[in-house]
């Protein structure tokens, strides 16, 4: 996973927020390296409202990372 995120300029918003979901994917993966432990604890939290909501506040700090690091779109377009 060498050099997996080279940048985080998008071209557009859509890019952007798609880069902070695998941000989040990716956090996800390095914190539990273990495949099949991931997927045994998802049925966990797969249902659970507060751990979905947790996901969203973890992407939208990551979308406002990515979105300050473009210029917010350089000033959309």
């Amino acid at each position: 996973m060498d050099n997996w995120l080279p940048t985080l300029i998008t071209a557009t918003p859509s890019e952007g927020y798609d880069l902070a979901v695998k941000l989040a994917r990716i956090a996800i993966k390095k914190t539990q390296p273990d495949a099949a432990t991931r997927d045994k604890v998802r049925k966990d939290y797969e249902a659970d409202a507060g751990a979905l909501i947790a996901v969203s506040q973890v992407v939208a700090t990551h979308f406002t990372t990515i979105s300050a690091a473009n210029d917010y779109w350089r000033g959309s377009k």
